[in-house]
């Protein structure tokens, strides 16, 4: 037991250590956002960066540019990746394997390459970098991990409350929106708020794309920490954190509420509990 227990001890030991390796950096870029001191040493709380950031003509204009982009960007990942989710889970054809072997090479391959190959492309079709660019080499890589993420979903669903549906009359439609819908809803707002995440924290990939005028968050923030890092950024960051760990929260939470709520009700209609089943039947009617 003695030995055990020390054991333990140097694993939670070892645990704390790694953790505080990983967000001690994170911890003192948030703890400096709000120093009074332009200089590394704490002189005493204030919000007055904060202020300024948002008096900040650059970084606003900069804000703009990312949510455009990353609410178009979760838009269309989304959509392909629903698409190419329902394709893969429900669909055979030549090819298939080697398509599920490309879903996953935009997770894999290194952003650099990703970036030249892009602008490689856009200039070959005549596509100038900006915030067009932009989007669609975020879409190029989002819709991967969004189609990872609902064809997971996707995988564990259980067809025969679909048939059961369909046989107590409700149509394709209806079907899909009361029972397809309902049960891989989770999933696509997991995709989406994944695609959203990567697409606003994105760098490498903006850099080889962006263009005059089109200049997002990230993209500000490493053309500026060149100069030092000021307070001013360190607020921006501190911001962009909030936003990146809120929406992961959120889209953990997703997850987590189909797990509890979405299968459970999915048992209790393949038992063949009336209540669904008999309240479809009468829509479908």
């Amino acid at each position: 037991m003695g030995r055990r227990r020390w054991g333990d001890r140097l694993l939670s030991i070892h645990a704390w250590a790694v953790y505080l390796f990983l967000y001690a950096p994170i911890l003192v870029l948030v703890v400096f956002s709000f120093n009074d001191s332009r200089f590394s040493f704490w002189r005493g709380f204030t919000l007055r960066w904060y202020a300024a950031m948002f008096q900040n003509h650059q970084i606003m204009r900069a804000l703009e540019n990312s949510l455009v982009v990353a609410g178009w960007t979760m838009l269309a990942a989304t959509l392909l990746g629903t698409l190419t989710a329902f394709v893969l889970v429900r669909h055979r054809f030549p090819g298939k394997s080697l398509l599920e072997a490309l879903v996953y090479v935009p997770i894999i391959l290194p952003s650099v390459i990703m970036g030249v190959s892009l602008l490689a492309t856009f200039v070959l079709a005549g596509l100038r970098p900006g915030r067009t660019a932009i989007i669609l080499g975020h879409v190029a890589f989002a819709a991967s991990f969004a189609t990872v993420a609902i064809r997971a979903r996707l995988v564990g669903f259980d067809r025969n409350l679909e048939r059961a549906a369909m046989d107590l009359g409700a149509g394709r439609w209806q079907t899909f929106r009361h029972v397809t819908l309902p049960l891989v809803g989770p999933g696509i707002l997991a995709g989406a708020l994944l695609a959203f995440t990567l697409s606003l924290d994105d760098v490498v990939i903006t850099f080889f794309t962006a263009g005059p005028g089109s200049t997002t968050l990230p993209l500000y923030i490493f053309s500026a920490v060149r100069l030092g890092v000021s307070p001013e950024i360190n607020a921006l960051s501190t911001l962009i954190l909030v936003v990146t760990a809120g929406v992961l929260i959120l889209a953990d939470w997703v997850r987590r509420w189909g797990v509890n709520h979405v299968k459970p009700a999915a048992g209790a209609a393949g038992r063949g509990e009336p209540e669904e089943p008999e309240r479809m039947g009468g829509d479908g009617a």
